[in-house]
């Protein structure tokens, strides 16, 4: 090695050694920010009513504060005491109280719905907005049955008429049900239940969602329509099951009313505003629409709402949550939710993540891990700043949605390098306000795995690549690529990272180094492309390397790059 080559490679190994220094302090720092967090325990502020079980549930945990009586004001002075709360539909998350949230982790909201809450402010934030889907559904789809039943056969009317003394048989003709077309407008969860009871009734049902496969249908026995205009035309009934989005408000309009047939019948027991409620009105006042039952409202209390006016019109104050069991399920669900949160565990039902089918989740959440200690291996070896991250996902993985895998390398790449917070919610936008650019690439052509993750970049060397998989039937994550070469090594705890001339000895001299410092090497493994270029050496060990003990290593003439990382 010319003394030209020496002092370049002694500048450069001094640069990446300052850099991992800084990095080291950040990372000791963030690290006693979490120990000292460990120490305190969380507090949970129980805003709104929830099941026994799930207050009993958080106490075994964290520090638990039920305070049902607190309003907006009160709120927003003591939320920075907490490191998660949990409501319900009475309580307003603002961006007012949120930016005085100074170290909550988590909003979990007991129900379904979270217009409630400023998720782009909770988003911005870091903050977890989790909700429970599950708890209600059975209720939601059974209330919607109920409707169905009382308007098409007028029983509250004749309830209230026989009630006040009268007998009048003639006045409460209702129609059957059997037969029927009932249109489904939105097919998730409570979607299909509503639907599995209108065929247990003998109803024809079809069903319009963009968002499902046409075997999904299939599998339920109802016809999925592609335009919801013959939805329309065709319905009997027509029940709507979305979610309350700035899309989904006045979905059901009055241009949706012109397409339906004369005497159609409406039900909403999902969200308030969905239907265009003025319209309804025109509707059911010209005789388009023979009858309507509606559970929510665009506003609530609905004070002088014109459709209380119209006596072909069953209302109910939402209540298609309200059963003793979908209070006790929502209560727990949310307080497994919040446990997750505060203790760094994934949050299934965060809403301010991408979601994914549950069928999709139990394939990608074995590689959440793995693709964590991806971000954080790329970053660790690479030399000065990273360009043009191509993520590629090869093998069955490219079949699924992977926005959940990316989002989990951002965070290992970014946790203990940047002053925020770094979790699933937050881990995107702080890449992107970074300037961190990543292409998303599938290839489902075979690989030599079943399924491979590779991240490619370019650092000052040139190109740069890592990569890894999950093998046997306990996901065990593998890396097997590093720097330029393959490799084969299970991550450990404790690693290094060695590229270097190979030529003979140098296996024998880091194990002699780390044996006189006595660090035991649990595992190891050696990637090479050529006898003679350069190769590299990872090793799992029993305890972290001293930084002098590295820079020993580095010393010597024949390496290029020492890397140790504690995952």
């Amino acid at each position: 090695m010319s003394s030209k080559q020496t002092a370049k490679k002694k500048k450069t190994t001094a640069r990446k050694t300052t850099r991992k220094k800084a990095t080291a302090a950040r990372r000791k720092a963030g690290a006693g920010r979490k120990a000292a967090a460990r120490r305190r325990k969380p507090r949970v502020l129980v805003k709104e009513k929830i099941a026994k079980s799930g207050i009993d549930r958080l106490k075994k945990e964290f520090k638990v504060d039920v305070k049902l009586d607190m309003d907006q004001k009160q709120l927003k002075q003591e939320i920075g005491r907490y490191d998660a709360i949990i409501i319900r539909s009475g309580t307003r998350m603002t961006r007012d109280i949120i930016s005085k949230a100074d170290n909550l982790k988590v909003i979990g909201r007991a129900g379904i719905g979270v217009d409630n809450v400023d998720l782009q402010a909770a988003t911005k934030k870091g903050i977890i907005v989790a909700n429970a889907p599950q708890s209600n559904i059975v209720a939601a789809a059974e209330h919607t049955i109920g409707l169905l039943l009382a308007q098409s056969r007028n029983i509250p009317q004749a309830h209230g008429s026989l009630k006040a003394g009268k007998w009048e048989r003639s006045s409460f003709g209702g129609v059957e049900l059997a037969d029927k077309t009932l249109g489904v407008i939105g097919f998730g969860r409570i979607g299909v239940l509503v639907a599995q009871r209108a065929r247990g009734l003998k109803m024809n049902v079809i069903a319009y969602d963009p968002y499902v496969s046409k075997s999904r249908f299939e599998e339920q026995g109802v016809e999925g329509v592609e335009d919801v205009k013959e939805l329309y035309r065709r319905s009997d009934f027509i029940t709507v099951h979305l979610p309350k989005s700035p899309e989904t408000m006045g979905f059901v309009d009055a241009a949706a009313f012109r397409s339906m047939k004369k005497g159609v019948r409406i039900i909403n027991c999902a969200r308030g505003g969905i239907i265009d409620e003025a319209a309804l009105a025109r509707a059911l006042k010209s005789g388009k629409v023979a009858a309507a039952a509606i559970d929510v409202f665009e506003k609530e209390p609905p004070v002088g709402n014109p459709l209380l006016e119209f006596d072909n019109v069953v209302v109910t104050p939402h209540l298609g949550a309200s059963t003793v069991e979908a209070q006790d399920r929502a209560g727990t669900i949310i307080a497994e939710q919040v446990a997750a949160a505060l203790n760094d565990r994934f949050v299934s039902n965060a809403v301010n993540i991408p979601l994914v089918s549950s069928e999709q989740m139990n394939v990608l959440r074995p590689f959440m891990p793995l693709c964590e200690k991806l971000g954080k291996l790329l970053v660790e070896i690479a030399d000065g700043t990273l360009e043009n991250l191509d993520i590629i996902y090869q093998g069955g993985l490219a079949d699924y949605d992977t926005r959940l895998l990316t989002i989990a390398f951002f965070k290992g790449m970014l946790e203990g390098r940047v002053e925020e917070t770094v979790n699933y919610v937050n881990a995107e936008t702080i890449a992107q306000e970074r300037g961190i650019k990543v292409t998303e690439s599938k290839r489902s052509q075979p690989a030599d795995f079943t399924n491979l993750i590779t991240v490619e970049s370019e650092d000052r060397r040139g190109k740069l690549s890592v990569g890894g998989t999950v093998i046997g039937p306990k996901y065990r994550p593998r890396f097997v690529k590093i720097y330029r070469h393959d490799i084969d090594i299970e991550p450990g705890t404790y690693m290094a990272f060695f590229r270097y001339d190979d030529v003979p000895g140098m296996i024998g001299k880091v194990g002699t180094i780390l044996g006189a410092n006595k660090i035991n090497i649990a595992n190891m493994n050696v990637g090479r492309k050529k006898i003679g270029g350069k190769a590299v050496m990872s090793v799992t060990l029993d305890k972290p390397i001293p930084e002098e003990v590295l820079e020993e290593i580095r010393s010597q003439p024949e390496f290029d790059d020492v890397c140790f990382i504690t995952f």
